[in-house]
C-alpha cells in the first residue's frame, strides 16, 4: 500500500474545515489551529486515520465483502461514482432509499424486477405489451436503475458503509449503525465523529479533497482485491514446487520396484 504524503493531501485542501463557530466540540481532537474564523485540520491525523481506514478496507475487500459508498451531495456523486465502479464496488449517489440496509429483502425486490424488464425485453414479452403499457414499463425501469442500478450486483448486505458528509447522510449512518455494518467516514469538523467506526478527518466540500481521499481508498480495496484473485488462483492451481512435494521421488520408485 502506498504511503500517504501529507504534502498531497495539503495540496488538495484536505485541512481545510468549516467556520469556527459551526464546530462540533468532539472534533476537537482532529483541529490543528483556527485560521480566518475557520478550523484547520491537523493532517498528520488524518494521514495516520487514512491508512488505519485504506487497510481495514483493503481486508474487507480481500474477505469477499462488498463496501457500499454513498455520497449523495452535488460535488462529491461523480467523484463517488467513478472510484467506486473503477473498484467494482455499490454505491448509492441519488437519494438514499429508506430502508436500503434495514429493508434489504424489498430492495432487492425492486432490483429483480429491474432484471425482469430486461428479460422481458429479451424474450420479446415487452412487444406484446400496448404502447401505454411499454412506456410505463420504461418509465419504471428508468426510475429503477437511476436509484437502484448501481447496487444491481450486491445480493446481500455490505461488509462496510462508506460515507462522504455523515451530517448529510444521517438516515445511512443510522440504518448501518442498527445492523452494526462497520462505517468509514470523510468526516469534516462540523460533525460528530463518534458516530463512525473509521474516522477520517477532512474536508467533505471540495471536489479535490473527496477524490484524493477517494482514490486513497479505491486503490486500497482494488489491493484487496487483487490478493483475493491471487488466492483463490493459488488454491486452484498448485504450484510446481506443491506438485513436487506430492510427486514420489526417485529413490522411493526405486525401492518399491525393488521390493
Amino acid at each position: 500500500m502506498a504511503k500517504i504524503e501529507v504534502k498531497e493531501l495539503l495540496d488538495n485542501g484536505v485541512h481545510f474545515g468549516h467556520l469556527t463557530r459551526k464546530w462540533d466540540p468532539n472534533m476537537a481532537p482532529f483541529i490543528y489551529m483556527e485560521r480566518n474564523g475557520i478550523h484547520i485540520i491537523n493532517l498528520y491525523k488524518t494521514a495516520a486515520k487514512l491508512e488505519e481506514a485504506s487497510k481495514a478496507l483493503s481486508k474487507i475487500a480481500a474477505s469477499g465483502r462488498k463496501i457500499l459508498f454513498v455520497a449523495t451531495k452535488k460535488q462529491a456523486k461523480d467523484i463517488v461514482a467513478e472510484k467506486a465502479a473503477k473498484a467494482n464496488m455499490p454505491y448509492i449517489t441519488e437519494r438514499w432509499p429508506g430502508g436500503m440496509l434495514t429493508n434489504f429483502v424489498t430492495i432487492r425486490k425492486a432490483v429483480k424486477k429491474m432484471a425482469a424488464i430486461d428479460r422481458m425485453k429479451k424474450d420479446g414479452t415487452f412487444n406484446t405489451l400496448s404502447k401505454k403499457e411499454r412506456l410505463q414499463v420504461d418509465r419504471l425501469r428508468a426510475k429503477l436503475e437511476k436509484n437502484l442500478g448501481s447496487i444491481s450486483d450486491m445480493t446481500r448486505l455490505p461488509g462496510a458503509l462508506f460515507v462522504v458528509d455523515i451530517k448529510r447522510e444521517h438516515i445511512a449512518i443510522k440504518e448501518a449503525q442498527k445492523l452494526n455494518i462497520p462505517i468509514f467516514a470523510m468526516v469534516d469538523t462540523n460533525s460528530d465523529p463518534r458516530q463512525v467506526d473509521y474516522v477520517i478527518p477532512a474536508n467533505d466540500d471540495a471536489s479535490k479533497s473527496i477524490s484524493k481521499i477517494m482514490e486513497t481508498v479505491s486503490n486500497a480495496i482494488i489491493e484487496g482485491l487483487t490478493i483475493r484473485k491471487a488466492e483463490k488462483e493459488g488454491a486452484s492451481n498448485p504450484t510446481n514446487a506443491e506438485k513436487k512435494n506430492e510427486e514420489p521421488s526417485n529413490s522411493e520408485t526405486t525401492t518399491k520396484e525393488e521390493e
